[in-house]
């Protein structure tokens, strides 16, 4: 009798499809297509649906989750880079403070942040999306769900974390990065504490900030207080268990 061989998957919200069965597009792409023929007109009312469902299941999986923070990084991160087992120690630090740690539930960083919390005997919590090159969540993930819609994952990291723990990475992270430090500025969410684990990788970005951004008047002084950098777990941890976030950057009348 020979093996089944090992065929690539695709997750879609709660489902899982082999490679045979690729839809070809994701869900967010196909909601934002303006191309093409209008019947979207008279689709995109039943989409609202499956959007309320991404959010009832959040909240009634993770509204009892107590005090967590998430924790940012590359996917792309090996299991040997000295980030991954920064993460993973971060993490634990974490779950042996009480907290549950929240991450995008894929590879790299992410997988290291589950691992350690589940290690430690916490909450490891993973938002998973749909994306074209990802598999479904990592096998660290003891409590996990799996959106279609990036928006709708977003609102759960904000809404159930307490503070955000960025290590080094790509796109995805300077994304999840900029809202909370953007909901933080104007005061659209409650002032919680931002960590940047890295200080050399960091450093080109900080410069920029300070050096063109707040030259030109774009950002306010206050807005580079929004955020501790180190690289120093006791610290990043201490900063998210302990601080009681930093001040809202104050905004001209």
């Amino acid at each position: 009798m020979t093996e089944p061989t090992q065929s690539k998957r695709f997750v879609q919200g709660a489902v899982v499809r082999g490679s045979t069965q690729h839809p070809g597009t994701t869900t967010d792409q196909r909601l934002l297509e303006s191309r093409g023929p209008t019947d979207w007109v008279h689709t995109d009312p039943w989409r609202v649906l499956r959007i309320q469902a991404e959010f009832v299941d959040g909240f009634g999986t993770l509204a009892e989750l107590g005090p967590a923070t998430a924790v940012f990084g590359s996917a792309r991160t090996k299991a040997d880079h000295p980030f991954y087992a920064a993460a993973e120690q971060i993490a634990a630090r974490l779950a042996q403070a009480g907290q549950a740690v929240i991450t995008g539930g894929g590879p790299g960083i992410m997988e290291a942040a589950n691992k350690g919390a589940a290690e430690a005997g916490g909450v490891s919590v993973g938002l998973g999306i749909e994306l074209p090159f990802e598999t479904g969540l990592n096998p660290y993930v003891n409590l996990g769900i799996n959106f279609r819609y990036f928006f709708a994952r977003k609102t759960m990291f904000v809404k159930y974390s307490q503070g955000f723990v960025v290590l080094p990475g790509g796109f995805g992270t300077l994304d999840e990065l900029f809202e909370a430090l953007t909901l933080v500025q104007t005061r659209k969410v409650t002032s919680f504490p931002v960590v940047l684990f890295g200080t050399a990788y960091w450093s080109g970005l900080l410069g920029w900030l300070r050096e063109t951004a707040l030259e030109q008047g774009t950002i306010s002084g206050p807005d580079l207080e929004m955020f501790v950098v180190t690289d120093d777990v006791d610290e990043a941890v201490a900063a998210v268990v302990a601080s009681p976030g930093p001040v809202a950057a104050e905004r001209p009348e």
